[in-house]
Order: C-alpha cells, then sequence, then structure tokens
C-alpha cells in the first residue's frame, strides 16, 4: 500500500539517537551510530520524532510500504523490555531491592494533614467507565501505581485538578490501550498527563497512553513525566 512513512537523510543525521528515544512504536533504532528506521510496519506515519531530531533529517515521504502493525509493535516492545531486564545481573529493575536514605522529618511537619485531591471513583484503569460524567472536560491523568508513593507531593502536583487513572502495566494483564483510545475519543478530554517511574517495565503505561491517544484520532495536548525510584521527577 502507498501510505505516508518517515524518511531519515542519513547525511544529516548527527547520531544523537534523540528520534529513538522519542518514537514509542520502537520504529527507529540506531545502527552504526545513524538512526534507522527498523521496519515499515512499526512506523504509524503520525511523526513523534520529528521535532525531536535537531538536525532536520527526518520529514515524511508518501510510497510503498506495509500498513502500520499495531500487534507486531506490542510486541516488539515486549522483547525490548525483556532484554533489559535480563541485561542486568538483578534481573527487572523494577524488583530490584534498594534502601533510599532519608533525612528525618520534624516532628511539626510530620503531624500536618494534606487534604487528598482525588476528585472521582474508581481509579482503576480497568475499572473506570468509559463514558463517566467526570470525563466530560477532564484533564486526564494516567499515571502508574508506583509513582503517587515515590513522589511525596503526589497529590499536590499531580492529581489536583485532574481525572486520575492508575494501572500497572508490568502486574496488570488488560492493555490498557483499547480502554483508554474508547475513553478519550468518546469524551471531552482537554489533556492528557502520564506520570510513570523511570524503570523500564514502566514504559508500557507511557506507550499504551501514547498509542491510545493516537488511536482515538484525537489532538490534544499531552505530555509524560517520569519519577526515578527515590522520588525526583527526571528531566
Amino acid at each position: 500500500m502507498v501510505r505516508k512513512i518517515i524518511q531519515i537523510d542519513e547525511e544529516k543525521c548527527n547520531g544523537c539517537g534523540l528520534c529513538a528515544e522519542a518514537c514509542h512504536e520502537g520504529a527507529i533504532g540506531m545502527v552504526d551510530g545513524k538512526a534507522k528506521l527498523l521496519r515499515d510496519d512499526y512506523c504509524d506515519g503520525l511523526g513523534d520524532c520529528l521535532p525531536a531530531c535537531p538536525a532536520g533529517a527526518i520529514t515524511f515521504v508518501e510510497r510503498e510500504a506495509a500498513a502500520y502493525d499495531k500487534e507486531a509493535v506490542r510486541q516488539n516492545m515486549r522483547k525490548k523490555e525483556q532484554k533489559q531486564a535480563e541485561a542486568l545481573p538483578c534481573g527487572c529493575p523494577g524488583s530490584q531491592s534498594r534502601q533510599i536514605a532519608r533525612e528525618a522529618v520534624p516532628e511539626a511537619m510530620r503531624r500536618t494533614p494534606s487534604a487528598s485531591q482525588l476528585r472521582q471513583w474508581p481509579v482503576q484503569i480497568k475499572l473506570a467507565p468509559v463514558n463517566a460524567p467526570y470525563f466530560e472536560g477532564a484533564h486526564l491523568l494516567i499515571a502508574a501505581d508506583c509513582t503517587a508513593y515515590a513522589y511525596g507531593s503526589f497529590h499536590q502536583d499531580f492529581i489536583r485538578g485532574k481525572v486520575t487513572l492508575i494501572g500497572c502495566p508490568k502486574l496488570d494483564s488488560a492493555d490498557y490501550s483499547e480502554k483508554l483510545a474508547e475513553i478519550i475519543r468518546h469524551n471531552d478530554i482537554k489533556s492528557l498527563t502520564v506520570v510513570r517511574m523511570e524503570v523500564p517495565c514502566c514504559g508500557g503505561i507511557e506507550h499504551a497512553a501514547v498509542s491510545a491517544l493516537k488511536e482515538s484520532g484525537k489532538f490534544i495536548p499531552w505530555q509524560v513525566v517520569t519519577i526515578s525510584t527515590d522520588g525526583s521527577i527526571l528531566e
């Protein structure tokens, strides 16, 4: 079939790898220091990689190419996550035991109550009704469940003013992307914020949210925030 797909100019490519990081489908890889389109059927033709390229080496073309294969992309992402886990001596970094040193908090601060900012129930992605009235006009927060425990001011900095949905891509067997796409498609969602942990297995919730946004056919503001295991926001 003839369709829109990216094209990478090797002469302009400076090998920074930013496009490969920006590609949520895993269609771009670094080969011999240059960005390459690994497989046509991994590229959805939406161009998340274009603004990430500082050298202007990526453009759109229309040419004969295999159709975008969502299932092939999912399988590829699972293989990547498995390889990342196997490469570590302790297995999955999300399961690695560690201790985090904290300074003692003054007694007065420990006793200061903090009001919940949660605006709806349920919060689990699997349990939330697709057509719940609170989705209309909502700023949607999709968060990996560990983030609220790792980041101390999660309610104030992320939940406040948003409708919150949580899940764990490693432990939940469900594919979030289809349900999230339905929620975005059938409701007037104003913006989307994804909060994930830095560990590789948490990339599944980011991929599901971004895939859902693409499948919904809507163009709304969105961002991804990554939390480190010690509770910091990573740039």
